[in-house]
């Protein structure tokens, strides 16, 4: 009887400090799942870690399908992954110089994760966090679900932040990403990371790829990526993409490759702006682009090194693109970008739109 009450407490103790490390950190009692989103040919899927989209299936000119998005064949490899594959980066994404802003008279340190600098909301921004998954219907959408506590990663109060992955059609995928601040002005700037190669996930560079983007101008950046507060004209640079051409045919004249975020040309508002057409020629594929932001990056995966991804496909420099609608970089530090500062009573909304064909 002695053995067993002793069992009994054992697993009593056992229990409550799981409790209490639900308490103090509910990802801890979330489960880590995959999902899967498929209507025609289109097929997508992702995990609830970092909210990531892990796969995109499309057929090109001959029906065949690929995979045409970066990533990894198991969860546990997006733990540890620094290349923030498919990820929702955020509070802030992109750089904030010298981890650091201001905000009504009040000094904010964030967490120094490149150099002094902050990247995608520090070392544990909303790519390195368990979401809760709100609604899932396998033919229509899924809705992501995250509480962001004040103080998180250095950035103020607590923010509630929904992303919902939707197919629209047999050829259309749409992102709307919202947050809500409950307390507390804060900058809030979310990015889809997603690293794109039309050709096929596993099929070498994206050199070859075409791309037009509907940008007259640029912010420049210092040796750090840090914007420069300048908006400058593309007119006669390598980074001119007003016409389409390949993306390397010009990539040789900039160190390392392209890492820079375009001033989308219109007004921003509630409506959607064309934002970028990429094509391949071998596949016929091609993806179109529309957004409700002021800014994208486009980068070319610069700093990937021989990294181990699904299938055991090795993805070296050059193998995506990323497109990343968002704010532009480090504005809580420059007065004449756009502000990314949302206060209580106002809501944060960034909508993203893909159209897939092949011919």
């Amino acid at each position: 009887m002695a053995n067993k009450q002793l069992s009994l407490h054992v697993v009593g103790q056992t229990l409550l400090v799981l409790l209490l490390s639900c308490f103090v950190n509910y990802s801890v009692c979330k489960q880590i799942k995959t999902y899967k989103l498929t209507r025609g040919k289109l097929s997508v899927t992702f995990t609830n870690y970092g909210a990531v989209m892990t796969s995109l299936l499309l057929p090109d000119r001959h029906g065949k399908q690929d995979d045409v998005v970066l990533g990894f064949d198991t969860v546990d490899a997006y733990k540890n992954d620094t290349t923030y594959f498919g990820a929702i980066v955020g509070r802030v994404a992109n750089r904030i110089e010298g981890a650091k802003f201001e905000l009504d008279g009040q000094l904010y340190k964030t967490d120094p994760n490149e150099g002094h600098n902050t990247l995608h909301g520090g070392a544990k921004g909303f790519s390195d966090v368990i979401w809760s998954v709100e609604n899932h219907v396998p033919t229509s959408h899924i809705t992501f679900k995250y509480h962001s506590f004040d103080g998180e990663e250095g950035f103020p109060g607590n923010v509630t932040v929904k992303v919902t992955y939707m197919l629209i059609g047999e050829n259309k995928l749409a992102l709307k990403m919202e947050a809500k601040p409950l307390d507390k002005p804060t900058p809030i700037d979310l990015a889809l990371h997603t690293y794109w190669n039309l050709h096929g996930h596993n099929s070498g560079d994206i050199l070859s790829h075409k791309i037009k983007l509907f940008a007259k101008k640029i912010t420049p950046v210092d040796k750090e990526l840090i914007p420069t507060g300048d908006i400058t004209s593309v007119e006669g640079t390598p980074y001119d993409f007003l016409e389409p051409r390949e993306i390397g045919s010009r990539i040789h004249e900039l160190p390392g490759g392209y890492d820079i975020n375009y001033v989308i040309d219109g007004i921003v508002g509630k409506h959607l702006r064309k934002t970028a057409v990429v094509s391949e020629e071998v596949t016929g594929r091609k993806m179109e682009l529309w957004s409700n932001q002021p800014g994208v990056q486009f980068y070319t995966s610069n700093l990937l090194t021989s990294v181990v991804g699904k299938g055991n496909a090795v993805y070296k420099k050059y193998a995506g693109l990323c497109l990343e609608t968002q704010g532009f970089p480090d504005s809580v530090n420059h007065k004449n970008f756009p502000s990314q500062i949302v206060s209580p009573g106002e809501s944060y909304l960034h909508v993203m739109l893909f159209r897939f064909t092949a011919h």
